[in-house]
């Protein structure tokens, strides 16, 4: 069965949050990482279709969800809306707790739903992404496929650019979206802030 990308549906969300898990530790399957296998996908995939479903995309193989690039075209708005509608039920759900001490990471994430920083935003590149692809359809130009649905759909929008954030230990990731035209923007301790202009 040949994959295929098309635009976002509200059935995707459980497909998207476990590839957002297969590949949340560095690219790699973060599943030991965390004792709810939600908790990543709440932070970095949930919030973007729900806010805006039409920047969200999904990429289908063998009847399941293997990929999604999901973005905001404001940043600054999307924080905000995050601590409007997505957060309170969150923190409601998940209190805050100490290290179990046992290599799980949820007590991070937790932390940062009851105390998120507001992202770093470039002024010319007001819009950001993340973006999953499973390890079987790597390589094989999906990646680019929806970075490409996306930019076209914020230029639609009239925005200027998006960033994205990797993490420093995922270099084949930062040369793939080199390849694809992002600019290294700026270093912080956990890793680059990338920019592809849209203009």
């Amino acid at each position: 069965m040949t994959a295929t990308m098309r635009p976002f549906h509200p059935s995707d969300l459980p497909g998207m949050y476990r590839v957002c898990l297969l590949t949340g530790a560095a690219g790699q399957d973060a599943t030991p990482l965390y004792r709810d296998p939600d908790l990543l996908a709440h932070l970095y995939c949930g919030p973007y279709p729900v806010a805006d479903p039409g920047l969200s995309l999904v990429v289908v193989d063998a009847g399941e969800i293997a990929g999604y690039v999901v973005a905001t075209a404001d940043t600054a708005a999307f924080d905000a809306w995050c601590e409007r509608a997505w957060w309170p039920a969150l923190r409601a759900r998940y209190p805050l707790g100490d290290d179990p001490g046992d290599g799980t990471e949820d007590h991070v994430l937790v932390e940062r739903i009851h105390h998120p920083t507001p992202s770093p935003e470039p002024p010319d590149a007001p819009a950001h992404l993340h973006i999953d692809l499973l390890p079987r359809l790597q390589g094989q130009g999906w990646g680019r496929r929806l970075i490409e649905g996306l930019s076209d759909a914020l230029r639609a929008r009239d925005v200027p650019g998006v960033h994205l954030g990797v993490d420093a230990r995922n270099t084949r990731a930062i040369a793939f979206y080199e390849h694809l035209g992002f600019r290294r923007d700026e270093t912080f301790a956990w890793g680059r802030r990338l920019v592809l202009d849209l203009r």
